[in-house]
């Protein structure tokens, strides 16, 4: 649903994918490539706890291999599920010359007691130009976010704002 309503705005979008999820979705991923969006490594099982530099390496790997082989893509985007940066997961990607990605905005998309105007309204009131905005379309029922997405689209394009990929916003030089 979220692809479709991308497509209908001709907005692109940077998804970063759990191995898991990819394992099971792969249709989707492929869909994203071939409508122009771009893909990022979020690792394997969406683990908060600190590990070891074995399993951080499997859990990014494992997800970036499997990325490769599905849609042809060779990411070099990480984002540390929770944002973590100290359990050994953004050390890894680091040494192996990925951009670690965060966010500037959150959208709280998975605050379960949140309306979806409140999702469009972090967004709306928050927004400022090179700024890059957190939402799911995983790890549960995302209808909340499917209906607040087209509202966040319209009001953004009102401010003047543009949509761009992450690989496109690193391009871009400051002005």
């Amino acid at each position: 649903q979220m692809l479709d309503i991308l497509k209908a705005n001709d907005v692109k979008a940077t998804f970063f994918w759990v191995g898991q999820a990819l394992q099971a979705n792969p249709d989707l991923a492929k869909r994203e490539v071939a409508e122009g969006h771009a893909i990022g490594n979020h690792t394997w099982h969406h683990w908060y706890r600190r590990m070891d530099e074995a399993t951080a390496k499997s859990e990014i790997d494992r997800t970036s291999d499997l990325i490769y082989k599905t849609t042809g893509v060779k990411t070099s985007l990480f984002r540390p599920p929770g944002g973590f940066l100290n359990n050994g997961l953004a050390a890894y990607a680091k040494s192996q010359k990925d951009a670690v990605i965060m966010w500037s905005l959150t959208s709280a998309d998975t605050d379960p007691h949140a309306k979806p105007q409140a999702f469009v309204n972090n967004v709306l009131k928050g927004a400022k130009p090179g700024f890059i905005v957190l939402m799911h379309d995983g790890g549960g029922d995302r209808h909340r976010t499917v209906e607040a997405l087209p509202q966040i689209i319209s009001g953004l394009k009102q401010q003047g704002y543009r949509f761009v990929t992450i690989p496109e916003l690193l391009q871009m030089k400051h002005t």
